[in-house]
């Protein structure tokens, strides 16, 4: 486990605290049952806006505390174990990770602060298909507009503004593009995990260009899969303690089903990969804060790591609680629906097991 600085203890401290008091599994559920377009609460939103985690990864000359991506990754990893839906992840992380790298000093000065307030959301628009693809790019930018689609934009519905991926007189790079423009059309999307998203259009939007090209696309990409390895963490490690406690109390055959040595082992299963998952995710977010060579396969390590322990985990909640975490009363299925959608979301594992082989020269 990583070793915390002051701040960092004092971060995800207030983190847990904040999720158990004001944002436990029943404030999700009663935001999935609400039917909001957005995929989140507003109100708790703006409340994690005011204790600053919107800033984070922000320069504190734009109103943020700059305090990193394994910081950022302690806030995500308890609003998981709570299923806590904001956009913190894709504008916090996602869009303000954009503008750092790859923002002109206006662009920075305009948007930055008010990421870090939450009063503009960002969203990033990099998919085109049905699977995450970031190098099939068919949108492009000429003339200062930009035309084409992207599919499974998180937090796309009503973002303020849209760093959208697509090809320009020099390649692939980020273009800035505000929600507001006449040239967006969006679609809203139902997605399995009750969270916001959308398919957007863009036709002839007015866009502005952020420098660095694909290599900022894919430095921003990073940072946003191990930001989501920390929130599956979290998420992963609550289903395993909720699962363990179960068997320790559930009376079947006429004795304690924790006793059964096949549940053990499974249990035993759970916990190993566990612990190397948060391993490979503390790893991915460590190396992005030291600005190591190696950021692209620590990060793709995590993510098909946390992917496959977080589908397991899920998958064992369900089945060790029986017939109850087969019901929507239960919060086992919350906790399954959000490991498929998070599995999926920048890279499933396939994907990210063929990065990390391609990396490494196989």
């Amino acid at each position: 486990m990583a070793v915390l600085n002051e701040e960092q203890s004092m971060l995800r401290d207030a983190a847990k605290s904040w999720t158990q008091e004001k944002s436990p599994v029943t404030a999700f559920r009663k935001m999935r049952d609400s039917g909001v377009d957005v995929g989140y609460d507003a109100a708790a939103w703006n409340e994690m806006a005011e204790m600053g985690w919107a800033g984070v990864i922000i320069p504190e000359e734009y109103g943020g505390s700059d305090f990193g991506y394994l910081s950022i990754g302690l806030i995500l990893e308890e609003l998981g174990r709570t299923l806590t839906a904001s956009p913190l992840l894709v504008s916090a992380v996602g869009a303000a990770s954009a503008l750092v790298l790859g923002g002109s000093d206006a662009q920075k000065s305009e948007w930055l602060p008010k990421i870090a307030e939450g009063t503009a959301v960002g969203a990033l628009a990099v998919d085109e298909g049905a699977h995450h693809n970031p190098a099939k790019v068919e949108t492009t930018f000429s003339g200062g507009k930009i035309t084409g689609k992207k599919s499974f934009v998180l937090e796309g519905f009503k973002a303020d503004v849209l760093i959208v991926s697509a090809k320009g007189p020099d390649g692939v790079g980020f273009y800035l593009v505000r929600g507001d423009d006449a040239g967006v059309s969006r679609t809203r999307l139902a997605l399995a995990d009750s969270r916001g998203a959308a398919n957007i259009e863009f036709k002839g939007a007015a866009a502005e260009p952020l420098t660095g090209g694909a290599a900022v696309v894919e430095q921003v990409l990073d940072r946003v899969r191990a930001a989501l390895c920390a929130e599956m963490l979290g998420a992963a490690v609550q289903a395993f303690e909720v699962t363990l406690d179960y068997l320790k109390v559930r009376v079947q055959f006429g004795q304690v089903i924790g006793s059964f040595q096949a549940l053990q082992h499974r249990a035993a299963k759970m916990f190993t990969d566990l612990e190397l998952a948060r391993s490979a995710v503390e790893a991915a977010l460590q190396a992005i804060d030291a600005g190591t060579p190696d950021v692209p396969e620590l990060v793709s390590l995590a993510k098909a790591k946390m992917g496959d322990t977080f589908h397991l985990v899920s998958n064992e909640m369900v089945q060790m609680h029986g017939g109850i975490g087969m019901t929507d009363a239960h919060d086992a299925g919350f906790y399954l629906k959000r490991a498929r959608a998070a599995e999926a979301a920048f890279g499933n594992q396939a994907f990210h097991r063929d990065r990390y082989a391609k990396i490494q020269g196989y």
